[in-house]
């Protein structure tokens, strides 16, 4: 059957709001700046249901994710609903806030239920997991993780997230990781920097984000990209920051993306600092000769996270096959 599909990349600054089946078959897409959760949700479903030829919401009597849908002359038909959102999220399936944002520092979004209004509005299955997660489903489907199903995927930018696949499925627990909140070394004598996280300061993400890098340097990273003392640091601890993941999940492949990653020198000295750190200590390929094919850039590029919401829509239908 050929399905079509709702896909939704939630973003802290944009919503990426796709239809079709998989990032090579895109029917039509929407940006959406990210706003208060009324107004972006709002015009998100409205796309959703314009698409459809159902009413916009803010057309509806009462409150709109309660209204009724008609069916009546419509020829298009979306099957699911996929949404790969920015965090913390909660994930656990019996949790009477499952689908809702969490302790987020964006504002206005905290306690937000996201799947719940989605589900209403559309009156479809929804997938619901993190953008990072989501991205690394969609490089293992499309992307640089093909054919393996042990996966661990970076993004650098205002932040730092991190998302896993074990054993082709995303890694959960109590919530999902939080790897840019791990704790690297953090030499004040090399870098007296204090960290940016409102949480825990000095984090990996509070050290090595992108306003990090501005806040130290006193200059975006844009405007240091002949400065090595500025990448050889940021390598330092994005490497620190892998090398923990790699000993604690034992992926196939690091994908990592992200704006910072886009000065061009970076991930090599990311490479590089990895191996000294691992020290060859786990004796596989790529491993210990090929760090190149081990820690890699998306195949997909900024288009990692809507392929994975698309994932994410299929398996709502049980279909592990898109």
């Amino acid at each position: 059957m050929n399905r079509v599909y709702a896909a939704v990349e939630a973003g802290g600054s944009k919503f990426r709001c796709a239809i079709g089946s998989g990032p090579d078959n895109i029917i039509e897409e929407i940006i959406i700046p990210t706003a208060g959760p009324e107004d972006t949700l709002g015009q998100a479903a409205d796309f959703f249901r314009r698409w459809e030829g159902l009413p916009r919401l803010s057309q509806l009597p009462g409150d709109p994710r309660r209204g009724k849908r008609s069916r009546e002359g419509v020829t298009r038909e979306l099957a699911a609903l996929g949404i790969a959102s920015f965090g913390p999220v909660d994930l656990r399936p019996h949790s009477p806030t499952y689908g809702h944002t969490t302790s987020t520092p964006k504002p206005g979004w905290a306690g937000t239920d996201i799947a719940g209004f989605f589900a209403d509005a559309l009156n479809v299955s929804v997938g619901f997991d993190t953008d990072v997660n989501g991205a690394a489903m969609g490089e293992a489907r499309w992307g640089a993780g093909q054919g393996r199903d042990n996966i661990l995927y970076l993004t650098v930018g205002t932040g730092i997230g991190g998302g896993a696949l074990s054993g082709g499925r995303p890694v959960h627990g109590l919530m999902h990781p939080e790897m840019g909140h791990l704790r690297v070394p953090h030499d004040r004598t090399r870098d007296p920097f204090p960290g940016c996280c409102p949480y825990h300061g000095d984090c990996l993400e509070g050290l090595a984000c992108g306003p990090a890098i501005e806040k130290r340097w006193g200059r975006p990273g844009a405007e240091l990209a002949d400065r090595d003392e500025v990448w050889d640091l940021e390598a330092e601890y994005l490497a620190a920051g892998i090398v923990n993941m790699v000993l604690v999940l034992s992926p196939e492949i690091v994908i990592i993306g992200g704006g910072v990653m886009g000065n061009e020198g970076l991930l090599p000295r990311v490479r590089r600092r990895a191996e000294e750190l691992l020290g060859r200590y786990i004796a596989v390929e790529p491993l210990l000769s090929r760090m190149e094919e081990y820690i890699v850039p998306p195949g997909l590029g900024d288009r990692s996270g809507i392929a994975g919401a698309f994932v994410l829509a299929a398996r709502a239908l049980g279909d592990r096959g898109i």
